[in-house]
């Protein structure tokens, strides 16, 4: 047995430790009992079939995210009262585990290190001096189309137009009373982040300059500067911008501050918050993933809350980091993010963002081009609420999964309406 034999081994040893048997015998056991594929069984615990197969070829020892381990134990569970001779209606069963969102084990829970209920209430307070809440809201034409009841939660409504002027608030507060002597910020953006920390430097009296690569949004670079920004414009991509930004920091003293991190989280957890105020006993919310403060907000609040409402993350296809860090258990970085929905157009995952979600999310949606494109122009003719790219696709994620949806109480966060023209008109136009 060579050496890939042997790991294959130890992987599979490893897995009769956590789940009684190796994930290949149980898959045959459940394939045969049930008449599913392998995919079949993947998608029906929450996992992209790559992945399963790394699994079965033990290659992988550990279901990386606990809803679909939870998820797995339920078809186990299934299969041995089959086999014990026991009546089930099948079919039932299965879709009850599909839509099933088992609550991660406390200690599983990474996001209940971003945030306590004093850091949030904390938040609230601050957050509410420059922000005020959001609505959250139904539209009939929109439910005709998803099928289920829908809340929209209009963070498109806020003053830069994003949901991210609230974590810059808080980020700011945090700094100024850490650091009272910090010379100023800088960041690396592609527009709602910088205008997030424009806002706040602003209000702070901080200096702040923002670093966006070549080629973007017009309307947010004029946003960023209109907010007193100074704008430098470098790389060919969002991380080269970020690498950029790190170098003018060290030169001018400036504090960098990144796309995630938990005092942002604070800020964009407050948005969650009115969320579950505004409609409790949601079922599922589906968010946007850029870097990972939107979702790691949502479950971290839904945690503090005590709630078992899923949280489903939403990435393009042609920006997957987060979807394959997800399905790893750990960061998974990408050479490339060419996506049109630039607010999620991330290649390099950050550790802590990807620990929480792994911990706490039910599973995160690909959608294409086109499909976020669909929802951008839907999100429009049935609300009149502009979408940008990344506002729009959590509502895409749910269309996706729209006979999961069904019957089921749910909300998508509409995190921002910072959309340019030509983008707006090139839309409507492909989807008429």
């Amino acid at each position: 047995m060579g050496a890939e034999g042997h790991e294959a081994a130890r992987g599979r040893d490893q897995q009769v430790a956590l789940y009684g048997e190796s994930v290949d015998t149980l898959t045959d056991r459940i394939a045969r009992r049930l008449a599913l594929a392998p995919d079949d069984i993947a998608h029906a615990i929450g996992l992209s079939p790559p992945m399963y197969a790394e699994l079965r070829a033990g290659r992988r020892s550990r279901i990386p995210n606990p809803s679909a381990a939870a998820r797995f134990g339920l078809l186990r569970d299934l299969v041995e009262r089959l086999d014990a001779g026991e009546h089930a209606d099948t079919e039932a069963e299965l879709a009850r585990i599909r839509a099933s969102s088992p609550a991660p084990a406390p200690e599983a829970r990474a996001s209940s290190d971003l945030l306590s209920h004093d850091s949030l209430a904390a938040a609230r307070e601050l957050v509410a001096r420059h922000v005020p809440p959001t609505p959250a809201r139904r539209w009939p034409l929109l439910e005709q189309v998803t099928g289920t009841e829908t809340w929209v939660k209009h963070e498109n409504h806020n003053p830069t137009g994003s949901f991210k002027v609230r974590g810059g608030l808080t980020f700011g507060a945090h700094l100024v009373a850490a650091e009272p002597d910090v010379a100023g910020l800088i960041a690396a953006t592609r527009g709602n982040h910088g205008q997030s920390l424009a806002f706040a430097g602003r209000s702070l009296g901080l200096a702040v300059t923002i670093v966006v690569p070549e080629g973007n949004s017009p309307d947010k670079n004029a946003a960023m500067r209109a907010l007193g920004a100074e704008l430098v414009v470098h790389g060919r991509d969002y991380q080269e911008s970020v690498e950029r930004a790190r170098l003018i920091a060290t030169e001018r003293g400036l504090r960098m501050v990144p796309a995630f991190h938990r005092w942002l989280v604070e800020g964009v957890a407050t948005n969650a918050a009115e969320l579950h105020e505004a409609v409790p006993g949601l079922d599922a919310v589906y968010v946007p993933v850029g870097m990972g403060s939107g979702i790691c907000a949502q479950l971290a609040v839904r945690d503090l809350l005590g709630t078992r409402t899923e949280v489903v993350g939403v990435v393009s296809e042609e920006a997957p980091a987060y979807a394959l860090s997800f399905e790893a258990g750990e960061p998974v970085p990408t050479d490339t993010a060419h996506t049109f929905v630039d607010g999620v157009a991330c290649r390099t995952p950050d550790a802590e963002a990807v620990a929480a979600i792994v911990a706490g999310a039910a599973r995160i949606v690909r959608v294409s081009e086109a499909q976020a494109g669909a929802a951008m122009a839907l999100m429009y003719r049935a609300t009149h609420n502009l979408a940008e790219p990344a506002g729009s696709l959590a509502l895409a994620g749910l269309l996706a999964e729209r006979d999961r949806a069904a019957g089921r109480r749910v909300a998508v966060v509409h995190t921002g309406g910072n959309c340019d023209f030509d983008i707006l008109e090139r839309v409507m136009k492909e989807h008429p």
